[in-house]
């Protein structure tokens, strides 16, 4: 890569301004200091100060060369020559600044509600931006060698807002003074657009006319942050072999190998990392997740809402009534846990309150906040209400959201919005209402604020029967990994919300247009609800079914769709898995099987002392589905599977089967983890009056609890004659077991 053409890079230059004496002497420490470096030697004695400085660069790369001339300078004592050398890594520094500054405010700028954030991110990230600088500190108890920082985030959490916020903070001097001289900032994007490249190309990427001094930035590796955003969307995957790895900065390499070699530091050797990505299992992100790195996620928590309420109200009253509404249904919590949708919250229910509604009514699900936010934003303009340019302007809205869905694509270029019959006034006016912004990853391309927003224009779509339309990005073979869609569980979950009579209202309102399908997808929707109960095999879970109907929450249609189940399968992994099952089993008239797993969240979380809030939270849901056992009068059996119970989740269904107007006949446990080993849950089933039918799968059982199960079985209040188990012994129980010359059988009336 080209240096500056200035004297700064001119080796002659430097050369020259040796007298032929200390020349002589400078060849001499150049041998030693290239045996020091370890680096390739060539004879030095006889050659001439433009020999030399023609031969140097064709043989070591720059870092080496200006870190052994800094060195024998200052041996020699040519402080005018060191202090050139200083100068010009200091102007360095300052415009690795400035190329940054630029490239970050151009980001910045993009996004019109900006402002806000940008002072809600600084306000609440102080947590974070205080690990991002010990980490970077050596002397700290959070620093380690070849340090990698890990931003953890799902979708429009603020990772990106993060990254920009503490480049910012580095270019004013708020953040890593004298520990990061240069940042160098790469996305997934630009990555995935490369094949290959040199090291020293990919940092001089975003400097003018790719000009970088590559030997300056390269010269304190444990001063050089690299900035990866997104590792999980890069599209290669990063296992190569160790053989492959490149040490030469100059060398193109395919990019796998380019950025394996920097993340473990062959490489550029002690610099510091700064990666994003969304959760992932994916192998990019397990492979360079070291135990000594720094790992943070970010996620606006309770405490965090209510100071973006705050902040966005500016009125504490009216944000206490606004977070009460969000904080009584998990889904609008859920919602809120990301800035962009906590923002279309915000900005909904302002509205609603200065217009004098009652936003409790009209605000109750995420339907609700979405339909609101877009019949508000286009047709916020005096005396254009109701009129064909907004009902046109929407259905070209949801022409692009269904045709991107369908063909997996969320940034849109200039020729994807005038396919749709947008014009640059219309596009002025959807960036204006904050509902297409400009990409953050793709040059010249345009995205919705959210995928939520997306996924809603596209239910629009499907019960406004748009045409199906190929959008031209949609026809590009290669699809990043974020862009690549295929769960429609959401925009099936807005479509029910959209069958609401009330919800629909919001829209049809204010765009003076009935959607023509709702008749005809509710009719559908009944038929194959009929059809699947005939085979039941079809629907293997029905948790999609169940958010869809706890979006929609017309009574009367919820019970037509779930009054044909007699067995529902059901994973809880959630506080919102819990509310949104509890609302719809309290329909389920019919219910013979329920299959129940409970994953995550009563795992390792035994209470200290007390539950916490949100422990409490959660074991209230919990007494709630177990109270279902005892409640539901056709309900004859029970499934658990895949269950990780704490102590208090496990009593709580203990009390629930013992429960004297439990009605179950049959039990299946397969694979439950407990925390009294089952000993509590078996003593519950030795009262319970009408069980007459347990069969247990587990991993591994103790001899305790086998005897345990024998003396259970021989209580005169047990009903249970049917019996089947598989387990595999532990280890000293299998011993006992077979010392055992005699066992006794189980119970004379098991079958």
């Amino acid at each position: 890569m080209a240096e500056s053409d200035s004297t700064d890079f001119d080796l002659l230059w430097y050369l020259e301004n040796l007298s032929d004496k200390e020349f002589q002497s400078f060849k001499k420490y150049l041998a030693r200091k290239i045996l020091d470096f370890k680096l390739p030697q060539f004879p030095l004695i006889q050659m001439t100060k433009e020999e030399l400085a023609n031969v140097l660069p064709i043989s070591y790369e720059g870092q080496y060369i200006w870190n052994m001339l800094f060195s024998i300078f200052s041996m020699m004592r040519k402080e005018d020559l060191c202090r050139k050398i200083i100068g010009r890594r200091n102007r360095n520094q300052e415009a690795c600044k400035a190329v940054m500054r630029r490239k970050f405010m151009l980001q910045w700028e993009s996004h019109t509600f900006g402002k806000f954030h940008y002072k809600f991110f600084r306000d609440v990230s102080s947590d974070v931006f205080y690990i991002l600088q010990l980490a970077y500190d050596s002397t700290s108890y959070y620093s380690a060698n070849n340090l990698n920082v890990f931003l953890m985030g799902e979708r429009a959490s603020g990772k990106t807002m993060v990254i920009n916020l503490a480049v910012l903070r580095w270019i004013k001097g708020e953040m890593w003074q004298n520990m990061i001289s240069y940042v160098v900032h790469l996305t997934s994007h630009e990555i995935n657009q490369m094949t290959n490249s040199s090291l020293a190309e990919l940092i001089a990427k975003d400097w003018p006319d790719g000009q970088a001094p590559i030997a300056d930035i390269l010269s304190d590796p444990k001063k050089l942050l690299f900035i990866l955003e997104d590792l999980d969307n890069i599209r290669f995957e990063l296992n190569v072999n160790e053989s492959a790895l490149c040490s030469n900065s100059t060398q193109k390499v395919p990019i796998p190998v380019l950025l394996v070699s920097l993340l473990k530091r062959k490489m550029a050797p002690g610099c510091w990392f700064l990666i994003s990505s969304r959760p992932t299992r994916g192998n990019n992100v397990k492979s360079f997740l070291k135990e000594v790195d720094c790992c943070t996620t970010l996620q606006l928590s309770k405490e965090k809402r209510e100071i973006y309420f705050n902040s966005f109200f500016k009125d504490r009253q009216r944000a206490s009534a606004a977070l009460q509404l969000v904080h009584e249904d998990e889904i609008l919590v859920g919602l809120c846990r990301v800035a962009i949708l906590c923002w279309i919250t915000c900005t909904v229910l302002k509205r609603q309150m200065d217009k004098g509604r009652d936003f409790q009514l009209c605000c109750q699900t995420p339907t609700d906040l979405h339909a609101h936010f877009l019949a508000d934003a286009l047709t916020s303009e005096a005396g254009l209400t109701a009129n064909q340019y907004h009902l046109g302007l929407l259905k070209r809205l949801c022409l692009l959201a269904a045709g991107g869905l369908f063909l997996s694509t969320l940034n849109f270029s200039g020729e994807d919005l005038r396919c749709v019959g947008f014009t640059e006034a219309d596009v002025s006016v959807l960036q204006a209402a904050n509902i297409l912004l400009p990409s953050s990853t793709h040059k010249d391309r345009y995205k919705f604020i959210h995928l939520n927003v997306q996924e809603f224009c596209t239910a629009i779509a499907f019960l406004m029967a748009v045409p199906n339309y190929l959008i031209p990005s949609g026809s590009r073979e290669y699809k990043e990994k974020r862009e690549q869609y295929s769960d429609f569980n959401q925009v099936f979950t807005f479509i029910f919300g959209l069958l609401n009579a009330n919800r629909r209202k919001i829209l049809e309102t204010s765009f003076g247009y009935q959607l023509p399908m709702v008749d005809s997808f509710k009719w559908y929707s009944v038929g194959y609800m009929k059809y699947l109960d005939r085979d039941p095999e079809k629907l293997t879970h029905h948790m999609p079914l169940f958010y869809c109907l706890y979006e929609n929450r017309e009574e009367e249609f919820v019970k037509t769709i779930v009054d044909a189940l007699m067995e529902v399968t059901v994973y809880l992994r959630s506080d919102k898995d819990m509310m949104v099952s509890l609302y719809c089993l309290d329909y389920c008239c019919h219910l013979r099987t329920l299959k129940l797993s409970v994953q995550h969240i009563f795992q390792n979380k035994e209470p200290l002392i007390r539950p916490t809030a949100s422990q409490m939270k959660s074991l209230v849901y919990w007494r709630e589905i177990c109270s279902l056992f005892y409640t539901m009068e056709s309900l004859w059996e029970l499934h658990i599977f895949d269950n990780d119970l704490n102590g208090i989740s496990e009593r709580i269904l203990s009390k629930a089967l013992e429960h004297s107007s439990c009605k179950l006949r049959t039990l299946k446990l397969s694979y439950v983890s407990t925390a009294s080993g089952f000993e509590d849950l078996l003593k519950a089933l030795a009262r319970n009056r009408s069980l007459t039918y347990l069969s247990i799968n587990c991993t591994s059982i103790s001899l305790n609890m086998f005897s345990l199960l024998h003396d259970i079985l021989h209580e005169p209040t047990c009903q249970i004659s049917h019996l089947r188990w598989s387990f595999t012994l532990v280890a000293q129980a299998r011993v006992q077991w077979h010392g055992l010359s005699s066992p006794q059988p189980l119970t004379s009336r098991f079958k």
